[in-house]
């Protein structure tokens, strides 16, 4: 049998606190969502001011990175470049920039997904989170 490492309440909670800690840094309202492996809701936050769908975009991103083991910005790109079919993929909601899944020796623990910015700031929120874990 093997093992795999899993996401603590602990972690969950050290991420939270990093990304939000980034958001506030930048001025940024956004909404923070921390998917386990699966892509099952660990925790959700959103800050004031972050728009409402941003509710749903957080973890729509964070799912998609966690089921595809790597960023959903991967998902955009192909997209972006002519592989319009891609958007049929089932399950996957989120494929914009800003999920960003947690990886440990080559394991997906679960993911990090930010909306409520420029994509690009959204994925540096999320990337400040999973720096918390110190993997």
């Amino acid at each position: 049998m093997q093992n795999k490492p899993v996401l603590t309440n602990e972690d969950v909670k050290k991420i939270a606190a990093a990304a939000e800690a980034e958001a506030r840094a930048n001025n940024w309202a956004v909404t923070i969502s921390i998917v386990d492996d699966g892509g099952h809701l660990l925790s959700l936050q959103r800050l004031d001011g972050a728009a409402p769908i941003s509710a749903e975009i957080a973890p729509a991103k964070a799912k998609t990175a966690a089921l595809g083991r790597r960023e959903s910005k991967v998902y955009e790109d192909m997209i972006n470049q002519g592989r319009y079919s891609f958007m049929t993929a089932p399950v996957l909601e989120g494929m914009l920039e800003g999920g960003v899944p947690i990886m440990s020796n080559g394991q997906c623990l679960g993911a990090v997904g930010v909306s409520g910015v420029k994509s690009s700031e959204d994925a540096q929120i999320a990337k400040a989170g999973i720096a918390a874990l110190g993997l």
